[in-house]
């Protein structure tokens, strides 16, 4: 009888999510109720930012998903359909897929995959007692972002910025497969709840106690990188167990990343091909990331007093308008 009843239950639960599939980019419209008995009236919240808070929620077949409560929106009912539409038919293997939403009233949620991993903020900073993450993997999670951002950059029908890069924002999987996640968000906030998201970003954290105690990280790191110190910017956990030569590529690309004048930053497709070790980077601007433009053009690995990267050049090799060296296609 108790077998019975329990057949019945689920058959009922079933039936009740069944109506919800909608057409629009293979994603789900769910009901605001729905998503409140999914996720037990939003009672396990799984973290927040400044899109928005995430709950745990389970959904009919068993499937454990992600709800996110947007705050800020700016879109009425038809444009928050359309965007997500087309955030929804975005999918890459370091992204977060986005499985639906819902729009009830002045309510917007949006559903996606459960990342069983956690942040990586979580991973790296978080439990002192779990296991260190070891090199391999860290640089395996570095590539994947690069891709993720790539993707997103360059082979998606309108290019799509994030906006809100940190590691808060990359979830991984039981593999520890990087995922991009709140791409596309920011189209979604008002403009004047972007502006305060992006200068609360800018503003908050360890980067303003860090420059209030005279200590700022970037230029530390980059006179470390020009003295050729590369093991000391390796996290004290990994006990100096690194490839040197992954950890001065992805800081170079990293300062040439954050250049003043985006005219001297590498697009993602280059940071790709630099981080998979197809391309070679030369050294960034001796006075940091805020050097001027005059400066990073002087440094830049194009320029003969540059000390770029010889290793891999070959007579063939082909330079890059930011003079990163390659080899050229067969």
């Amino acid at each position: 009888m108790v077998t019975l009843l329990a057949l019945l239950w689920r058959r009922r639960r079933r039936r009740r999510f069944s109506a919800l599939r909608v057409a629009d980019g293979g994603l789900v419209a769910f009901r605001y109720g729905d998503l409140r008995r999914m996720t037990k009236n939003f009672s396990e919240k799984l973290g927040g930012g400044g899109f928005g808070s995430v709950f745990l929620g389970t959904m009919a077949d068993g499937n454990v998903v992600a709800v996110k409560k947007l705050e800020g929106i700016r879109q009425g009912e038809k444009q928050f359909r359309t965007e997500v539409s087309t955030i929804g038919t975005i999918q890459h293997v370091n992204l977060v897929r986005l499985r639906g939403f819902c729009s009830d009233r002045s309510r917007r949620l949006l559903v996606y995959d459960y990342m069983p991993g956690g942040s990586l903020d979580h991973t790296l900073f978080g439990d002192q007692a779990a296991p260190t993450v070891g090199w391999k993997t860290r640089y395996q999670i570095i590539l994947g972002i690069a891709r993720g951002l790539a993707y997103l950059h360059e082979s998606c029908r309108d290019c799509i910025i994030h906006c809100d890069i940190k590691p808060e924002n990359i979830l991984l999987d039981g593999e520890f497969v990087p995922k991009v996640a709140d791409f596309g968000l920011a189209k979604l906030l008002r403009d004047d709840a972007l502006r305060d998201h992006l200068r609360e970003e800018e503003l908050g954290g360890k980067g303003e106690e860090e420059n209030q105690a005279g200590f700022f990280f970037p230029s530390w790191a980059l006179r470390k990188l020009g003295e050729g110190d590369i093991a000391a910017l390796l996290d004290p956990k990994l006990k100096g167990d690194a490839n040197l030569e992954e950890l001065e590529r992805a800081a170079r690309t990293a300062f040439w990343c954050i250049q003043d004048d985006d005219s001297s930053r590498p697009s993602m497709t280059q940071v790709v091909k630099i981080l998979e070790g197809f391309v070679e980077v030369g050294m960034p601007p001796p006075r940091g990331p805020c050097g001027s433009s005059e400066r990073a053009r002087r440094a830049s690995p194009s320029s003969p007093a540059s000390p770029a990267v010889a290793a891999r050049r070959s007579p063939t090799a082909a330079a890059s308008p930011l003079g990163l060296s390659r080899k050229a296609p067969l």
